[in-house]
């Protein structure tokens, strides 16, 4: 008798990523259930995903993964960046190449897939994602939709309607949606191996952090300095913010367009100049900082995003290894005489960092608390502690 050879059956996609042109690129679905428009973009880091998927600076994307196996330590409750998670501030969607195993690391407490179901964060694997990041970097950022259904039904022509009706970054103000709805104190000082997080020491100094998508791990290096640090929203007025009496201001990260925040984000900055606090600030605090002064920011290509971008400090002649996340930039063309282009990215040339000449003001495109990545840039928060108590007439701490 002749052996029986089993029909040959064909995997049904669960999950689907359309981009905008029409190109659908399909995966196994993991995470919520459902759909999400948002700008495609990726991430080189090699650790750390929990953190990226939690910056809030990634609100109104989906984060492709470069590295090919993402979920196999598992989920904690500690690598956490959004302020508020209930807010579920951060990536909207995810891709990856390999599909999640089961967690294996001691600090691991959860699946990948049930962390980004409770998030709400729509996710897919078995992608190409060298493919796509190819696409991504020789086309630019594409708006797109990722969608997930469990019986692999999908009707693709109203996909496709939906990414390219989707009006991009562009224009969009994404601050006003992660900010904290209230001022808080915050207290958590930063993580110590096997130990945990540490307590505010007794606070030297008191810091107002305007809130545009900040991450917790900010705060956490501000407050293991000595600064008592609160947290305000992202459309605080200045006299508010001085009636605080603070020693520093500083500047958080955060999504979207600048130039959409900077409609109200910008006046109050100009008005907090005019004190001559020490300011510092980092990512879309950097090109609110930038607007403030008369420069300009540009949409980028392709942005950056990852944990291994080479910057150039000028004012040391160092290079570092810096954490990454940005779709727009500072044009350095467009800073007036006063100001003083600090840092560059050694990538692209973009900048990366400004100061003001003659007063205590700076701030940064990269992410110096890491989290995740290197910490060669974490100077630059003893950098803004010492502007603040070289005020106090304090001596400085060693950068």
């Amino acid at each position: 008798m002749a052996n029986k050879t089993a029909p040959w059956s064909t995997e049904i996609p669960t999950a689907l990523l359309v981009l905008a042109d029409g190109t659908v690129i399909e995966g196994r679905g993991l995470g919520a259930v459902g759909a999400a428009v948002a700008e495609v973009c990726f991430n080189t880091a090699l650790t750390g995903y929990q953190e990226i998927l939690t910056d809030p600076s990634y609100a109104g994307q989906i984060v492709t993964f470069t590295f090919p196996h993402i979920g196999n330590v598992g989920t904690n409750d500690e690598d956490i960046e959004d302020l508020t998670p209930a807010a579920r501030a951060g990536a909207v969607g995810a891709v990856f190449k390999a599909d999640v195993t089961n967690p294996s690391n001691y600090r691991s407490v959860g699946h990948l897939d049930q962390w980004l179901k409770r998030r709400g964060v729509v996710a897919m694997s078995g992608v190409d994602t060298r493919a796509l990041t190819a696409l991504v970097r020789e086309n630019g950022s594409p708006n797109a939709i990722i969608a997930h259904a469990p019986d692999g039904k999908f009707d693709v022509d109203d996909l496709k309607r939906q990414a390219k009706a989707w009006s991009g970054l562009e224009g969009l103000d994404l601050a006003k949606v992660v900010t904290s709805g209230q001022s808080s104190t915050w207290r958590e000082a930063p993580w110590v191996w096997n130990e945990g997080f540490g307590e505010m020491p007794e606070p030297t100094m008191q810091v107002v952090a305007i809130d545009y998508g900040i991450k917790r791990n900010i705060l956490r290096l501000l407050t293991g300095l000595g600064a008592e640090v609160t947290v305000v929203p992202a459309n605080t007025q200045a006299e508010d913010i001085i009636a605080m009496k603070p020693d520093g201001i500083f500047l958080s990260n955060g999504p979207g367009d600048p130039a959409a925040t900077g409609v109200y984000a910008v006046p109050v900055i100009q008005d907090l100049l005019k004190t001559d606090l020490p300011i510092f600030g980092i990512c879309l605090g950097h090109q609110m900082l930038a607007l403030a002064l008369g420069g300009k920011t540009q949409k980028m290509h392709q942005g950056h995003h990852g944990a291994n971008h080479p910057v150039k400090d000028h004012t040391t002649g160092k290079v570092e290894i810096v954490s990454m996340n940005h779709g727009f930039a500072v044009d350095a063309k467009s800073l007036p005489q006063n100001i003083e282009e600090t840092h560059v990215s050694l990538f692209d040339g973009s900048n990366c960092g400004i100061s003001l000449k003659g007063r205590p003001v700076f701030s940064v495109q990269h992410h110096p608390e890491a989290s995740p990545g290197p910490q060669d840039s974490h100077y630059l928060f003893r950098r803004f502690v010492n502007l603040i108590r070289a005020k106090q007439g304090e001596p400085a701490l060693a950068e």
